[in-house]
């Protein structure tokens, strides 16, 4: 993989790898860990400017996640809680789930989706719950084109400063990768299997005044 993506950035220079980092979101087997320090190891020889592939790479992978959380946002809370009615087994959640998820991501969705911005091999999924939980735009793209612009802009300098080398960034994240990916499967697999509609769920975090001990009467 690592030579077809390089064959891509000679043809294509800045739009290619715009155009990678919008795949990585959409094809995961497509790692931003891979393309990014490729690049910074081609503006090294000159090839390519730093900053301008900083800029080229977070603003395709922006375009991904954004991409997602309009898909998203278009199925909605209750398009995923009618959804839940029917086949909950797969998603591994009932309507009742749906609504104690949503009131989780309301109070700490910021925090999920720039975080979430920055895990190798999860970074694709964070978009997905935000519009599901029909996170604001605004706060989600200012959130998330930051977190881009930092994972970018350190892979892309990582691969600059490595030189030849660059290779190796994909050898240390890629493990991560593996292990985040695997572990997900794994657990959602178990609840798939020990899926019970009628189990008690999560309960909600407090709002912030009943958190603070100031609840209205």
């Amino acid at each position: 993989m690592t030579d077809w993506i390089i064959e891509m950035m000679r043809g294509g220079g800045y739009a290619a790898v715009a155009a990678l980092m919008f795949l990585e979101n959409i094809f995961p087997p497509i790692p931003s860990e891979i393309v990014m320090p490729v690049a910074g190891f081609a503006a090294r020889r000159a090839d390519l400017s730093l900053p301008l592939l900083m800029a080229a790479g977070s603003f395709g992978s922006f375009l991904g996640a954004a991409a997602w959380y309009w898909i998203g946002l278009a199925i909605g809370t209750r398009g995923l809680r009618r959804f839940t009615r029917r086949h909950g087994r797969w998603l591994t959640l009932s309507p009742r789930d749906v609504d104690q998820a949503d009131a989780w991501f309301e109070r700490y969705g910021a925090g999920i989706v720039f975080f979430g911005r920055l895990l190798p091999g999860l970074r694709w999924l964070v978009s997905v719950p935000a519009g599901l939980a029909e996170m604001p735009a605004l706060p989600f793209l200012l959130l998330t084109a930051a977190g881009t612009a930092i994972w970018s802009g350190l892979l892309v300098f990582a691969g600059w400063a490595m030189g030849t080398n660059y290779h190796l960034i994909a050898d240390w994240l890629g493990p991560i990768s593996v292990v985040l990916t695997a572990l997900m499967t794994a657990l959602y697999l178990y609840r798939v299997v020990t899926f019970d509609p009628t189990r008690p769920s999560v309960p909600a975090p407090p709002a912030p005044r009943e958190a603070a001990g100031m609840v209205e009467p």
